[in-house]
């Protein structure tokens, strides 16, 4: 999930994290997990730590919360971040270099070097890396599997089932080198081929933009589409997914029917 824009007014912003601490609770009181972005498309964003601890209230459990960290921060904001989430009763952070094209500049220049300061501190949090099965195979492996990483677990950019063969080369390759390393495969909810929103995604993620429109032409729903490229994954080996973009009114009712199309009980 995206925190709410922080440009946005007072009235506009306090209902955006109403909607957003709505969707928080109702996910992480069924069991399921939130990852909750930081300026994931270099777009400033509402402090998300901030809002979670004032607003999530006692009742949504803190460990299925997963905050991400960019090193688009000062250095000393972002160890100061990592201690206030451990404090709070956070057990995770996903800590990412952060888009180098758009927004501030990094304060590291690896996500890793974030990573091993945070360690240093002493912190018992468990950290999340990243990788793109997009990308150069090897490399990205190489990236996992190096003793400087210092993560328990790593997310990866958003695939779909348009073009599955990378992911399937990713996934043996894991299998290959014997890396056991947990990962979470990336799944987007689309919701609807409209050109000009997959031109806009397009700046930052794959976007398989003729398979999208033929699909929706053809009268699938966007649970559907997110669906098949879930059943596309699980086919090639993958078993842990994040969604994003699921909207936030309805949420869990969503990703319920998600879940029952994609054949996951």
């Amino acid at each position: 999930m995206r925190p709410p824009r922080a440009e946005l007014s007072s009235s506009p912003g306090m209902d955006a994290w109403i909607d957003t601490y709505h969707a928080v609770r109702s996910l992480t009181l069924g069991g399921t997990f939130v990852f909750l972005t930081d300026s994931a498309v270099g777009v400033p964003e509402e402090d998300n730590l901030r809002h979670l601890i004032v607003n999530i209230g006692e009742d949504a459990p803190r460990d299925k919360v997963v905050p991400f960290l960019t090193s688009k921060h000062p250095l000393h904001y972002c160890l100061s971040y990592a201690d206030r989430a451990r404090q709070h009763g956070f057990r995770s952070l996903v800590v990412l270099g952060g888009d180098k094209r758009v927004g501030f500049p990094r304060s590291v220049e690896h996500a890793w070097q974030l990573r091993q300061a945070i360690r240093d501190t002493g912190s018992d949090l468990v950290l999340g890396g990243w990788a793109n099965p997009n990308r150069n195979v090897e490399s990205q492996l190489d990236y996992l599997a190096a003793s400087q990483f210092s993560g328990e677990y790593f997310l990866t950019q958003v695939v779909s089932h348009h073009d599955i063969a990378p992911v399937e080369r990713f996934v043996e390759g894991t299998r290959r080198r014997g890396l056991a390393m947990p990962g979470v495969f990336g799944v987007f909810y689309y919701r609807s081929a409209n050109p000009r929103t997959l031109s806009l995604l397009s700046d930052f993620i794959s976007v398989p933009a003729e398979g999208l429109t033929r699909e929706f032409a053809s009268g699938a729903r966007p649970e559907d589409v997110c669906a098949r490229t879930i059943r596309a994954l699980m086919n090639v080996g993958a078993c842990r997914f994040y969604i994003s973009n699921l909207p936030l009114i309805g949420t869990a009712r969503t990703l319920a029917i998600v879940k029952d199309k994609a054949g996951i009980r």
